[in-house]
């Protein structure tokens, strides 16, 4: 099995408000400090990423609004679920990310996470807020390629 496949075979979530939102200019890959039950909460697909964002403080990588649900097998010590879980990432490229955010006015903001040879992971993306009306052009776009391949699949089988 190839790595692509393994990756998208192990999604555990994706926000898709993401790329609503923002059009992606750089993507990087980072690990994720979990606590407890929390590891078995992402398995289980209890992961809600839809307001969630990364700040850099004092040299490190957090992400904040992030829900990962209670173990619903839990004891008294499970997690608290909207609690900053920090990234893993290379000095370099936390310094990297930091520069784009305040040189270019960037948003970081994760994407999708994977498990990844039995790790949770999460995809972030550098990102650069859409207007209104990009947004209305987006959906133009894609509501006109989802016409075209409509008529194309109709044309094959008449």
């Amino acid at each position: 099995m190839s790595a692509k496949k393994e990756i998208q075979d192990d999604v555990l979530a994706r926000n898709k408000k993401a790329f609503h939102d923002y059009s992606i200019v750089d993507t990087y890959e980072a690990g994720v400090e979990l606590r407890g039950t929390e590891v078995k909460s992402c398995r289980a697909h209890s992961i809600s990423p839809a307001d969630s964002f990364v700040r850099i403080e004092r040299g490190q990588a957090f992400m904040y609004n992030l829900h990962i649900a209670p173990y619903e097998n839990g004891n008294i010590f499970n997690h608290d679920s909207r609690r900053p879980r920090r990234l893993l990432l290379h000095k370099k490229e936390i310094l990297k990310i930091a520069g784009q955010i305040k040189e270019r006015g960037l948003t970081v903001v994760p994407l999708k996470f994977f498990l990844k040879h039995g790790r949770v992971k999460v995809e972030i993306g550098l990102a650069k807020g859409k207007t209104h009306e990009d947004k209305r052009d987006t959906l133009r776009r894609k509501q006109d390629e989802m016409d075209t391949k409509r008529v194309l699949a109709s044309k094959r089988y008449d």
